[in-house]
C-alpha cells in the first residue's frame, strides 16, 4: 500500500504575515507545498491529504486542489476549536488552535494506511521524502507502533534572518528516538547571544535559564516530518482526553497538544518506538518575511539546476 502524504495547513504564520501557505515563490507561482508535492509523488506517495480551517476551504480548493486534478488522490478535513471529545468544550477565550497532534487528529476519518505528517510552508527537499517513503512502504501490513521521524541535521535547518524553533533530538544505539525537546531560539552566535547569524560562530540555543548552549551540526533536530501508521490516532484521541482533562491546560489558553508531546508519552511508556532516519537535505522556508526572496532564489537556483521542472503541475 502506497503511503499518504498528511499536510498540516490550518495555521496562520504569524511571524511572516498573511496566509504563507498559499504564497506563490516558484517560476509559475508554485508554493511550497507544490514542491513537497512534487517530491511525495516522486518519492511514491499515492494520496494527499491536507488538514486546513473550514473558512478558506473555497480559495484552497480554486487555488490548490484544483491543479492537481488527475495527478495524485487528494482528501481536505479541517481543523476546528470546537472539534473536542464528547463531554469537552472550548473554555471561554480559547482562540488558539489546539496544536499540531490535535490537526493530526482530525485526519482519523480518511487516512487509513502509512502516513508521514509535514508542515506545509517547510521546503524540506526531495531526500527527505525518499527516505520516509522508504521507511513507510516496507512496513510489513498491519504494522503497529513502529514510527519513524526524519532526523534533519541541526546545521542544514537555520534561517539567516532570526532565531529558529527545532525539536533537539536524543537517540539511543539502536537509533530509536529517546527524547525530543522543544527548542525556540536557535541560531548561530557568540557565547553571550551577539553576533548573531556569523557563520564561524557555533550553533546555539537559549535554555530555560536563558544560557546560550552550544550544539553539534550534525545534531539531528524534528522539522514536524513524522512516519505514523493508522494506531497513532487511537493513541492520540485517549491522550487528548487526558490533555483536556488537565485543568491547567484549560486555563492556559494557549496550551497546546505538540505532537512531540505525544510522540513522547509512547515513547517513555515503551508503547511505540520511533526510529531517526537521516537526511541529507538542507531546509529552507519562509519563518521571516526577508527569508521570502532567499527562498525564491533558491527555487529557481533547483529549477535552472534540472532538479525541478520550470512548470510542476
Amino acid at each position: 500500500m502506497k503511503p499518504t502524504l498528511f499536510l498540516l495547513a490550518a495555521g496562520m504564520g504569524s511571524r511572516y504575515g498573511g496566509l504563507k501557505q498559499l504564497d506563490g515563490l516558484g517560476p509559475n507561482g508554485e508554493t511550497i507545498m507544490d514542491y513537497s508535492i512534487y517530491d511525495a509523488i516522486q518519492a511514491g506517495f499515492g494520496k494527499i491529504v491536507w488538514v486546513i480551517r473550514k473558512d478558506f476551504e473555497e480559495q484552497f480548493r480554486t487555488q490548490i486542489l484544483a491543479k492537481y486534478e488527475g495527478k495524485v488522490k487528494c482528501e481536505l478535513c479541517f481543523q476546528a476549536l470546537d472539534a473536542l471529545p464528547a463531554g469537552f468544550s472550548v473554555p471561554e477565550g480559547r482562540q488558539k488552535p489546539w496544536g499540531t497532534n490535535h490537526a493530526v487528529l482530525m485526519g482519523k476519518d480518511v487516512i487509513k494506511e502509512p502516513f508521514c505528517v509535514i508542515n506545509c510552508d517547510d521546503f524540506y527537499n526531495r531526500d527527505a521524502f525518499m527516505v520516509i517513503g522508504k521507511y513507510l512502504a516496507n512496513l510489513p501490513e498491519g504494522a503497529k507502533n513502529q514510527y519513524a521521524m526524519v532526523g534533519f541535521r541541526v546545521g542544514n535547518t537555520l534561517s539567516e534572518n532570526g532565531t529558529v524553533a527545532r525539536g533537539i533530538c536524543s537517540k539511543n544505539e539502536k537509533g530509536h528516538l529517546t527524547t525530543v525537546v522543544e527548542r525556540t531560539e536557535i541560531v548561530r552566535c557568540a557565547e553571550d547571544g551577539s553576533n548573531a547569524g556569523a557563520a564561524s560562530e557555533p550553533i546555539r540555543y537559549k535554555d530555560e535559564n536563558g544560557q546560550w548552549v552550544v550544539v553539534e551540526d550534525n545534531t539531528p533536530v524534528s522539522m514536524n516530518m513524522w512516519g505514523f501508521t493508522p494506531d497513532y490516532f487511537e493513541y492520540s484521541e485517549e491522550y487528548f482526553k487526558e490533555f483536556l482533562s488537565d485543568p491547567k491546560n484549560m486555563e492556559n489558553l494557549k496550551a497546546e497538544f505538540f505532537i512531540p508531546l505525544m510522540v513522547n508519552k509512547l515513547i517513555n511508556e515503551g508503547t511505540a518506538t520511533v526510529e531517526v532516519l537521516d537526511t541529507t537535505s538542507k531546509w529552507f522556508g519562509v519563518t521571516y518575511a526577508a527569508d521570502r526572496d532567499a527562498t525564491v532564489a533558491r527555487i529557481k537556483q533547483l529549477v535552472d539546476e534540472g532538479v525541478y521542472p520550470n512548470k510542476l503541475f
